[in-house]
């Protein structure tokens, strides 16, 4: 009797599988059975590409006389710790009786990657294959799944994408990797006084250490420039609220050379000049009210979820890694309390958005949603949810948003406490999109001392919206609503409901009493450094950093890695001592190492530091998933820029300019010069050039 095959990712979703289609037969050793149907795993990646010297045994002594190495065909190989799993999947995958296979590894590029290279090394031939894709583990999704299984030949694209990708990280880490580390890794360590020193280049890693250098390097080069504001304190009904002048067009000091921008001085002098002017002859002090402008201003609820956008949040509220919040989110996927979770889209697809009611309803069950269950029924929004910003089928290329699948509520008592916070946040930005925008009511105020102006910026929360389920964000206290840099930037100040009602009743033409005038003295910061979530929102924007998040959503095109690989990147740049990550801040900086790596690659490969073309090449990849351009266009493209690359570096000697870039850095990493003595120091400039091949031998052999 003929049996459908079920192979999953891993041992935990094949048991859902198992669990969906009711499958009751035996448990054998690595896959279930019974009269209908097998289901079994992979364990992650069971195949993986062949080192060089499986090509040749010459490619084991690292040589720059080897490189470039670009295999005609490049050759795979079972790896040794899930031998024994690869041949009972190989097993299952040819027997007689199996006659359809349904390829249910994860729904995405690296799923699709896993299972082809298995089906391409066990030599699978002659079967029915179907691949089920799906956006959570729940039972109905897996039935539906099975169900909608479409024909795997119309993933074949995904699949070419998903090998080249593999080449490409494979062409540029072992050519450059090897090439670096021959041509300067002596160079590196002599400096260093380690033993050997390989230089390790990655696409996309390289790309983020170059980010995080240059954005180290704008900082320690930052000049801070002082500036001086005057600022009116006026009372109003025992309450006091400030005023910021500003040199608009009437004023004195209109366009004047002196000004840093339009609302402050370069000089001290001239702000106390200001005020010595604005208090001649008028005693008790007084301003008029020249503008008052009222309006409201209406906030909506942020987009859902993607996996940037979460590993975002829980950075800053939580300071855990996006690598831990990816574990996290993976671990509620796999109890089927939330959706996939290696997302780009921050919206529903219009099918999603017509059965959303069966996750409300789940929800209705969890005692922190609940209550907010009768305002959504209230409002009414889930009916026509396929109409608004949050559904939109152009902007899902493999998934959709994260969002709760309101299953599997008893799996949160299994959770740890960060989990459970993590499930709470992605809970409350999904009920967030059922209510209706916030209201705030704003109060523009100009006031007039003589010619001067000052200006007064109010606002007051008039309906919550829905911030009730999101939280209110905390008011901004500093009454003159002015920012750190001292721009003149229309900030708001939050205001109790009592003041906001005084301010109300003013109107033009009203003199009030000034209580004083006042220097506040600022000065401009340097750029922030990049924590863990806003380095993956910088990747995500091919090196931009955006703050604000509806721009964000905008401008938003190709990123530097995938949702899927971003937090390992990271995590790999520390873990090899390339980057610094503070675990309390999350704050990133570059390592003595990290920053000699950049310089190397800045003066020897230098379009491998660059965000723009990095994202190209993933972009490359998506037009080859999309069937834009051809697998053989894109190689062609790979090859010529690895030999290119590798032919101009073998040319270079510039060692020596590498210590000056070097000795520049130095300084800021006290604890590591301080290691090298004197005598080190002194004889690192002479061996900066040695390149004995003894010494290669020794980094070779090393690596």
């Amino acid at each position: 009797m003929a049996k459908a095959l079920y192979i999953a990712e891993k041992p935990s979703v094949a048991q859902e599988f198992a669990k969906a289609l009711k499958i009751n037969g035996q448990r054998k050793d690595g896959y279930l059975e019974s009269d209908e149907a097998i289901v079994t795993w992979c364990v992650g990646h069971l195949v993986t590409m062949s080192y060089p010297e499986v090509y040749d045994e010459k490619y084991k002594r690292w040589s720059l006389q080897t490189l470039p190495f670009i295999p005609q065909e490049f050759l795979y190989e079972v790896i040794p710790g899930v031998k024994k799993q690869f041949e009972i999947v190989k097993g299952i995958l040819t027997r007689k009786d199996v006659d359809r296979i349904y390829v249910c590894t994860d729904s995405g590029r690296e799923g699709e990657y896993i299972y082809r290279l298995v089906e391409q090394m066990a030599g699978v031939k002659g079967k029915e294959r179907r691949r089920v894709w799906i956006d959570s583990q729940t039972e109905e999704e897996i039935l539906r799944g099975i169900r909608e299984a479409k024909d795997l030949s119309e993933y074949d694209n995904l699949s070419a994408s998903a090998y080249l990708r593999a080449k490409e990280d494979y062409l540029m880490g072992i050519n450059f990797s090897r090439l670096l580390t021959l041509k300067y890794g002596n160079s590196i360590s002599n400096y260093l006084g380690n033993k050997y020193t390989v230089v390790s280049v990655g696409r996309v890693m390289t790309c983020v250490l170059g980010m995080v250098v240059r954005r180290e390097r704008e900082i320690r080069e930052f000049v801070k420039t002082p500036f001086y504001r005057v600022i009116e304190s006026v009372n109003v009904d025992g309450h006091t609220f400030t005023g910021e002048w500003r040199a608009v067009k009437g004023s004195a000091y209109f366009e004047s050379p002196k000004l840093y921008k339009e609302n402050g001085f370069k000089e001290k002098e001239e702000a106390k000049k200001l005020i010595a002017v604005l208090k001649e002859g008028t005693s008790p002090l007084t301003c008029r009210i020249v503008s008052i402008e009222k309006k409201k201003e209406k906030k909506n609820p942020p987009l859902l979820f993607n996996l940037a956008e979460l590993q975002n949040e829980c950075s800053k509220r939580f300071k855990i890694s996006p690598d831990e919040t990816l574990r996290i989110v993976q671990e509620l996927y796999e109890k089927k309390l939330v959706t996939y979770p290696r997302t780009d889209a921050r919206v529903l697809s219009t099918a999603v958005s017509k059965e959303i009611t069966k996750n409300l309803n789940g929800l209705s069950k969890y005692q922190m949603a609940a209550p907010y269950m009768q305002d959504i029924l209230h409002y009414g929004a889930y009916k026509n949810l396929a109409k608004t910003r949050y559904v939109n089928d152009k902007q899902i290329t493999d998934h959709y948003a994260i969002i709760p699948t309101g299953q599997g509520l008893s799996a949160l008592n299994s959770v740890s406490a960060t989990a459970h916070h993590v499930y709470d946040v992605i809970v409350r930005r999904f009920l967030s999109i059922f209510y209706p925008p916030a209201v705030y009511q704003k109060v523009a105020l100009v006031t007039q001392i003589g010619k001067e102006q000052f200006f007064s910026n109010f606002r007051v929360l008039a309906e919550e919206g829905y911030l009730k389920v999101a939280g209110v964000p905390a008011p901004k206290k500093n009454a003159n609503g002015n920012d750190a840099e001292g721009d003149g930037s229309d900030n708001n100040v939050d205001l109790d409901a009592a003041f906001f009602a005084s301010i109300q009743k003013l109107k033009k033409g009203d003199i009030l009493d000034v209580k004083s005038l006042d220097i506040k003295e600022g000065e401009t910061s340097p750029p922030k450094r990049y924590n863990s979530g806003s380095m993956i929102l910088a990747m995500e924007n091919a090196g931009q950093l955006i703050e604000d998040e509806e721009l964000r959503e905008q401008i938003k095109g190709s990123g530097i890695g995938t949702s899927a690989t971003r937090a390992e990147i990271l995590k790999k740049l520390v873990f090899i001592k390339y980057l610094a990550l503070n675990k309390k801040t999350q704050v990133i900086t570059p390592t003595q190492l990290g920053e000699m790596i950049y310089d190397v690659v800045h003066q020897s490969i230098r379009p491998l530091l660059n965000p723009e073309l990095t994202a190209s090449w993933e972009k490359g990849l998506t037009y080859v998933a999309e069937g834009s351009i051809t697998s053989e266009e894109y190689m062609g493209k790979l090859e010529n820029f690895v030999t290119r690359h590798t032919v101009n570096v073998k040319q270079m000697r510039n060692q020596f300019q590498l210590k000056s870039s070097f000795d520049a850095s130095a300084p800021y990493y006290k604890k590591a010069s301080s290691t090298r003595s004197g005598a080190g120091k002194s004889s690192s400039s002479k061996s900066f050039s040695a390149k004995s091949s003894s010494n290669r031998k020794k980094t070779a052999q090393n690596t």
